[in-house]
């Protein structure tokens, strides 16, 4: 009996595309639900049956150990773009994380330490001792020999490009790219951007600068116009009980009819401060940049100074921060917007431990912005009192 270069199965060429396509979103979907959102931060906890499906597939797929791929990636949120990230692109370079993404896991996922203080709570049953950790690479052998036995000879290509696919596209381009293009919808100490606002082609993970505004959130679409094809599989799966959602990031609820400071207007700018954030920075330091341009003459506020004024300061190279300082020297407007910027980060400081101090300080920020002369600040401050608690 003679063994068709076609393996078991032939298919047309777009069979083949097909297949291939699903093994790979499959694996991503494994990799963004199970490794990232129930086991890295447990704000999903999938149901013990679908724990065990992804595990099974990201270890007969990719080889993938679920302790490594959770303390290495523990690891980058804790000591993100700073001395001790993994796989940051300030620190190794754009062209090594986005090309050899896959070497810079692998090289912190050996180290015992990063292991022992990141990778606590993940299985440690019988089969992850005996099988999918000691032998990780064995799934990998078992699925390029099926896929050789199914698909024969075009099972070659088939297998190169899945092979190719998660250390490209998960650890190259998220970790790489999505560090270094894309658009910014929160600042932060990390550099990590959204990709693409439709994430659908990697579980949802384009979206990782809303990832990193609140890692505990399962679900990465933040803006209502932004889509996560990660969060659309976890509705579905929680619609079959499967899934449980412990938390997700807030969507800010603005009732303009109210006007008076409270309690409950302190804990709720707290729960929404990334956005309270966002909207500072277009609802003043933006208005206040274009309103300075007109005044002064061509030329002499520089175009870069909205990015200056907005863009975290522990990211500024000392280049731009001596800008930034040059800046703030020649104009009082831009220093007091700063200064109100970094008064009302403060406040939410002693928000859990002592509201009606903060709230008492919220009033009094307040009413210092309502009479600070800056209209786009005052009409900020008249803003406040109308953001709910989600």
């Amino acid at each position: 009996m003679s063994f068709s270069p076609y393996g078991l199965i032939p298919l047309p060429w777009w069979g083949y595309a097909l297949v291939t396509f699903v093994t790979i979103e499959t694996m991503f979907l494994g990799v963004t639900l199970y490794l990232h959102r129930d086991q890295s931060h447990g704000g999903l906890i999938l149901h013990p049956v679908l724990r065990h499906i992804f595990r099974f597939w990201l270890w007969f797929s990719s080889g993938a150990v679920t302790k490594e791929w959770v303390a290495v990636h523990r690891c980058h949120h804790a000591r993100a773009d700073q001395r001790g990230d993994p796989h940051s692109p300030l620190i190794f370079g754009l062209g090594r994380v986005v090309f050899q993404g896959y070497e810079l896991y692998k090289q912190a996922g050996s180290d015992p330490e990063v292991l022992r203080t990141y990778g606590r709570g993940t299985p440690d049953d019988w089969l992850e001792r005996h099988l999918y950790s000691r032998h990780s690479f064995g799934g990998l052998v078992l699925f390029i020999l099926g896929h050789l036995l199914l698909f024969g000879v075009p099972g070659i290509i088939m297998i190169a490009v899945h092979l190719a696919a998660q250390p490209f596209f998960a650890a190259g381009v998220i970790n790489g790219l999505g560090h270094a293009v894309g658009y910014r919808s929160f600042e932060m100490p990390s550099t990590a951007t959204n990709l693409v606002p439709w994430a659908l082609l990697l579980g949802g993970e384009e979206l990782h600068n809303n990832h990193h505004a609140f890692p505990r959130s399962p679900r990465f679409a933040v803006q209502r116009w932004e889509l996560d094809i990660g969060w659309l599989w976890i509705r579905v799966f929680r619609f079959l009980g499967l899934a449980r959602v412990r938390w997700v990031a807030p969507r800010p609820h603005l009732e303009r009819r109210r006007r008076e400071l409270d309690g409950d207007s302190v804990q709720a700018l707290f729960t929404n401060r990334m956005h309270v954030l966002r909207a500072y920075a277009r609802r003043v330091v933006l208005p206040v940049c274009r309103e300075l341009a007109r005044r002064e003459p061509h030329g002499a506020v520089p175009a870069g100074a909205p990015k200056l004024l907005i863009r975290h300061p522990t990211l500024l190279a000392e280049e731009a921060r001596s800008r930034l300082r040059e800046l703030l020297e020649r104009y009082e407007v831009l220093r007091r917007v700063v200064e109100y910027r970094e008064s009302l980060q403060q406040l939410w400081s002693g928000t859990g431990a002592n509201q009606p101090r903060a709230l008492a300080q919220l009033r009094d920020w307040c009413r210092g912005a309502e009479a600070s002369g800056i209209a786009a600040l005052r009409e900020f401050a008249l803003l406040l009192p109308a953001y709910e608690r989600s």
